[in-house]
């Protein structure tokens, strides 16, 4: 029989009263609402300003992630690596023009410490060519911690955990 290892991607029940969950999932809802709709009109330099100075950003296989591989399409550590990707990415646009949708569902709170807020939402990104069709460009599920600072929430560790087998090789943009 083979037996797998549990890794932090696998399924974890909510550790908290439904009550606390229906109000942090409210907050994380508009977070992420917020989060998409900069992306979407193009703002890639707000972007890391929905993270905290020492998070951490990976986009990864879902099979890199069951396999606890730290290998990462995509990886920033600290918000100023975030902000360099930003700039590279809004100054320097050497890829064909592009609208982006992201659609962010069923969210749900896992835990919520003095560490943090555990949260996790699927995801699906649709992507638009100037002159070309609506394509699902990517999904999968963002794994999430959340910090408060003063009034807001604001992201310690996102990771992006896509399904997608054959990735196109034009993931430029933050999901």
């Amino acid at each position: 029989m083979l037996m797998t290892m549990k890794n932090k991607f696998d399924y974890q029940p909510s550790r908290i009263p439904p009550a606390q969950a229906q109000k942090v999932l409210v907050e994380i809802e508009a977070f992420n609402a917020e989060y998409c709709a900069v992306l979407d009109s193009g703002n890639v330099e707000l972007w890391p300003e929905f993270f905290c100075e020492d998070a951490v950003y990976r986009i990864t296989a879902r099979e890199n992630a069951e396999r606890n591989l730290p290998v990462g399409l995509v990886y920033a550590e600290g918000k100023d690596m975030m902000i360099d990707r930003a700039v590279a990415i809004g100054r320097t646009q050497m890829f064909a023009p592009r609208y982006s949708l992201h659609l962010v569902t069923n969210t749900r709170v896992i835990d919520e410490t003095e560490e943090g807020i555990q949260a996790e939402a699927n995801f699906l990104l649709i992507q638009t060519l100037v002159e070309g069709p609506s394509t699902l460009h990517l999904a999968g599920k963002y794994y999430d911690t959340f910090v408060r600072e003063g009034d807001r929430l604001l992201l310690k560790d996102r990771q992006v955990i896509y399904d997608t087998s054959i990735l196109a090789n034009d993931l430029v943009y933050p999901v």
